[in-house]
C-alpha cells in the first residue's frame, strides 16, 4: 500500500489540501500521513542569542497537536483509509519534504498563513515545488473563502 503525505498548518489552503489528500488516499488505496510543522518563532529570539523557555515551545507543540486533532476531526470516519498523524519541530518546507520521502504523493496547500496574501504560492508551497522528489499536488482554497479564518 502506497502513502499519501498531506502538510497541514490550520489555513483554509491547508485543510483544502487535507480533503484532497483523502480524496486521493480513497481513490489509491493509500494510507494517508497528516504532519503539521511547529516552531519556536523567530521574534522570541529578538536578534539575541536567546534559548527558547520550556513554556513557548511546549505552547508551539500544544498547537501543532490541536491542528492535528482537527484535522482528524475534519478527517472523520475515513473508511478504509489507515490515517496516521506527526507533529514535527523544524522548518516547514524542509520538514515536509523529508516526511514525504518515499511517498505516493506529497499535497500542501497554496497559501498558509503567512503575509503578502497577493502571492499565488506561499513561500513554503513554492519551496516544496523545488526541493520534493516526489510527485506535488499543490491545492488551493476556493476563491470565497481565501482570507477568511
Amino acid at each position: 500500500m502506497g502513502r499519501i503525505v498531506v502538510g497541514i498548518d490550520g489555513s483554509k489552503s491547508g485543510d483544502e489540501a487535507l480533503r484532497f489528500a483523502i480524496e486521493e488516499a480513497r481513490l489509491r488505496g493509500a494510507a494517508l500521513r497528516i504532519v503539521t510543522v511547529w516552531s519556536t518563532p523567530s521574534a522570541a529570539y529578538a536578534g539575541m542569542a536567546y534559548v527558547p523557555t520550556f513554556d513557548l515551545r511546549e505552547a508551539e507543540e500544544q498547537a501543532a497537536n490541536e491542528r492535528l486533532a482537527t484535522a482528524r476531526a475534519l478527517v472523520g470516519d475515513a473508511a478504509g483509509i489507515e490515517i496516521e498523524t506527526v507533529a514535527v519541530e523544524g522548518q516547514a518546507a524542509g520538514a515536509l519534504v523529508a516526511e514525504a520521502e518515499g511517498a505516493e504523493l506529497l499535497v500542501v496547500g497554496s497559501r498558509g498563513h503567512g503575509g503578502f496574501t497577493s502571492l499565488l504560492l506561499g513561500s513554503v508551497s513554492q519551496q516544496v515545488a523545488h526541493h520534493a522528489q516526489v510527485p506535488l499536488a499543490i491545492v488551493r482554497a476556493p476563491r470565497e473563502e481565501r482570507g477568511k479564518r
